[in-house]
């Protein structure tokens, strides 16, 4: 995902404050609340805290690395989705062709020591087309996939390809949260969504801990209508979409609901200021003319 830039832009020029709560008062600052897996979440934290927010990371999830041995050693393209893929080290011929989604994923997979065949696709449908185009119907794929997943992709590869699938990673979900977690949730002010799925277990996480209202009452920044789904289906009001699909999109809807990031304070736009003629008394005149006294006499006293 692209990092977003702290310049201010259109979007934030409503000029909108935090909603009041504790955690936005006194000047303190507003607290976003991160439900992705704590690997995940420690970089988007950090950008946050760049940006001027106080981030709780509440993970929803554990990832564990699954062992697995494929049926063979050479494939005509192996693919991967998530950088996770890669947790596990199953045994292969790093000569198959690599083809990945995500930069991230594909820095992950040089790590291991495989070379991509192309430039990492910058989502699933761009894969598949990437995949449809360069192999012969029937190739041999393996698809190096987590344990819970989309089946977009395997449904349309398997139509196409001989495919194979071996999970080399499980996203498991949490039973509760900490108490020390569930009282930092009760100091936040918004939330961002990544994934459908750890939207609706933070939310029953959330129950658990008994603090499904103030869960519910979050301004709650999703990265896709499918993400906020089973928020709203739960009753919460306060949901924005991302204005595009990444974690920039999902920072800049984020500053807008807030009334812009706190380390730039408000983010309002100023209209164009007017061009200053010359000799109209100001001060950026004043200094100019000033200079050119000085030259006068140094001319002068030079003479």
């Amino acid at each position: 995902m692209r990092e977003p830039s702290p310049r201010r832009t259109r979007a934030s020029r409503a000029n909108h404050r935090p909603n009041p709560s504790p955690a936005g008062e006194g000047g303190s600052r507003p607290q976003v609340g991160l439900f992705r897996a704590r690997e995940d979440a420690n970089g988007s934290a950090a950008r946050l805290r760049r940006f001027g927010f106080s981030v709780v990371c509440l993970p929803v999830i554990e990832i564990r690395p699954s062992p697995v041995e494929p049926p063979r050693l050479r494939y005509d393209a192996v693919i991967a989705s998530s950088d996770k893929a890669f947790l596990s080290a199953p045994r292969l011929d790093k000569r198959s062709s690599l083809y990945v989604v995500g930069a991230r994923t594909g820095r992950a997979a040089e790590a291991r020591g495989w070379r991509l065949a192309s430039p990492p696709a910058r989502e699933a449908r761009e894969l598949i087309t990437t995949l449809t185009a360069v192999l012969k119907p029937g190739a041999s794929v393996l698809y190096l996939a987590g344990r819970d997943r989309k089946e977009a992709v395997e449904a349309a590869l398997a139509e196409k390809f001989e495919l194979e699938v071996a999970e080399t990673y499980a996203a498991e979900a949490r039973e509760a949260w900490r108490p020390s977690e569930a009282r930092a949730l009760s100091r936040c002010v918004a939330a961002l969504h990544y994934s459908r799925r750890s939207a609706g277990l933070a939310a029953a996480l959330a129950k658990t801990a008994g603090a499904e209202a103030c869960f519910l009452n979050l301004k709650h920044v999703c990265l896709s209508r499918d993400v906020a789904e089973p928020l709203q289906a739960l009753g919460a009001t306060r949901i924005a979409i991302a204005e595009t699909p990444d974690e920039a999109g999902l920072f800049h809807t984020l500053r807008e609901e807030l009334g812009g990031f706190p380390s730039l304070g408000s983010s309002r736009i100023q209209g164009p200021r007017k061009p200053r003629a010359r000799g109209d008394g100001r001060r950026g005149n004043r200094g100019r003319s000033g200079w050119a006294d000085r030259r006068a006499g140094q001319s002068r006293r030079a003479a």
